[in-house]
């Protein structure tokens, strides 16, 4: 039997509700279900994008793995590699817990590491999902329209939706 993709698809908005909550959206929801994973969001700041990437718990049993890999890959390209800083990256995350509807807190520290402010886009990918402030998804640069058009578009939705309550 072929192994299932260990990456997330989709995408999803979320503005801030009541209670400080942002809500996880289905799509993903149901990633970490078919993981078979508590309802645990792991954060961390995205090492490279100013953004936050989130997995499930399943995810670090990959991690030594993915170290070996980075460390070969550099060795390849005669680049150093300092595998304790890339560990502590990797081994950095939050575990944010969030309910059957996909409601968490985002924690403060957190979400000023992410330049997090009402809204949180959502970018499925492999093997992190990441998440958004739009504004700043809207500054990246040439290879982020599709991600920027989405977001665009989710966010005008979301907002609409959110004034006729």
């Amino acid at each position: 039997m072929a192994q299932r993709p260990t990456g997330y698809g989709g995408q999803g908005f979320s503005l801030r509700g009541e209670k400080d909550r942002f809500v996880l959206p289905p799509a993903f929801r149901k990633d970490f279900a078919d993981k078979g994973d508590d309802r645990v969001l792991c954060l961390a700041k995205h090492e490279r994008w100013p953004c936050l990437k989130g997995f499930s718990l399943s995810l670090t049993e990959t991690f030594e793995q993915m170290l070996d890999r980075e460390e070969e890959a550099a060795l390849r390209r005669q680049q150093d590699f300092d595998r304790e800083l890339r560990g502590m990256q990797l081994w950095g995350f939050v575990e944010v817990p969030f309910d059957a509807s996909g409601r968490f807190v985002l924690p403060e520290h957190i979400a000023d590491l992410g330049d997090v402010g009402d809204a949180l886009y959502f970018q499925g990918g492999t093997p992190f999902l990441t998440l958004w402030n739009p504004d700043r998804l809207a500054q990246m640069g040439t290879g982020w329209e599709q991600a920027q058009a989405n977001c665009r578009t989710l966010e005008t939705a979301a907002r609409a939706k959110g004034k006729g309550k």
